[in-house]
């Protein structure tokens, strides 16, 4: 039997600018894209038999082929069959800390974990490129969640020029843990209210081009000035979401409230808030601000910090 142990972190958008239909029904996006150290450990392991099996501390989190984490082994036992028939079924334990439904890439970076694991089980040899263009099938966060750090994704995510990586910038996030944010209603009903704006060409480069703003905040992060990268976080999708959630709204706007804060914005489609921070002191000061502002049990609060990768082999047996 041999297993490997990863870490699996989970994302945050910095940026998130929605452009233009595209024929394949998903946005024309540019996002910046920033791995954080909140993250699960995944246990790749082999086994005698030739199934998947899925286990997961989280009651929340189902084990079936609706789970991405069983979908990426299925989907590289269809395209190995030869390494699949030679190694048998593999076993994948998620040790979940990343919350669940909260725009973390909690589920993309647990496929994303099992195609590294994976690799290595069966001594397939792929490269990173190769891993993501298999994860872009899965998801369109699985790409990033493979290699992380910062970077632009552009397309419906999937596509990704790297960053000089940030690893001094503390967070707090704060999410309710039984608040849910559909991803597919946020872009529907963005649609229904901004399409108006998008892009109609969407073969026409130039105007692709001049419909991106994110320049700013690039710059920003090339000359590592978490005050200015705060400055510059933008996210469109908080356009529909914080009429709709009034929870959200409130986790911003107290955010916004507290000194140390250099920013604040929704993850994704949320409905996870963050907060950016130059120390960890800062941090623990407005998570505890923040616990004592709302008694909510319901409201979890992690703090952590940027990195600077995505998944990380911690052991193998």
């Amino acid at each position: 039997m041999h297993s490997y142990n990863l870490i699996a972190p989970a994302k945050i958008n910095l940026y998130l600018e929605i452009i233009a239909d595209r024929p394949d029904g998903y946005h024309e996006l540019a996002m910046i894209l920033q791995s954080i150290g909140l993250a699960d450990q995944i246990d790749v392991r082999s086994i005698s038999t030739d199934t998947i099996r899925v286990h997961c501390n989280h009651p929340q989190v189902p084990t079936d082929k609706s789970n991405l984490a069983y979908r990426a082994a299925e989907l590289m036992a269809s395209q190995f069959p030869e390494a699949w028939a030679k190694y048998g079924g593999v076993e994948i334990s998620i040790n979940k800390q990343i919350p669940v439904a909260a725009g973390l890439a909690g589920g993309s970076t647990n496929a994303a974990a099992v195609l590294v694991g994976i690799d290595l089980l069966w001594k397939l040899g792929l490269t990173q490129s190769e891993l993501a263009e298999l994860g872009a099938t899965l998801g369109s966060d699985v790409p990033f969640c493979v290699s992380g750090g910062t970077a632009i994704a552009t397309g419906r995510g999937e596509q990704l020029s790297p960053l000089p990586s940030l690893d001094n910038i503390y967070i707090v996030l704060a999410k309710y843990r039984s608040l849910e944010v559909s991803t597919a209603w946020a872009y529907k009903t963005y649609r229904q209210q901004f399409g108006d704006s998008y892009i109609k060409d969407t073969n026409d480069l130039a105007a692709r081009a001049s419909a991106v703003h994110s320049g700013a905040i690039v710059k920003a992060i090339v000359a590592q000035d978490p005050g200015k990268i705060a400055q510059k976080l933008h996210n469109d999708l908080e356009r529909i979401i914080l009429p709709a959630y009034p929870k959200v709204l409130e986790l911003r706007e107290l955010f916004a409230n507290q000194e140390g804060v250099l920013g604040t914005m929704m993850s994704g489609s949320g409905p996870t808030v963050f907060a950016l921070f130059e120390s960890e002191q800062q941090a623990e000061k407005v998570k505890l601000h923040l616990r004592k502002a709302i008694s909510d049990e319901d409201l979890e609060l992690f703090v952590t910090r940027t990195v600077t990768h995505g998944i990380e082999v911690v052991s193998s047996v």
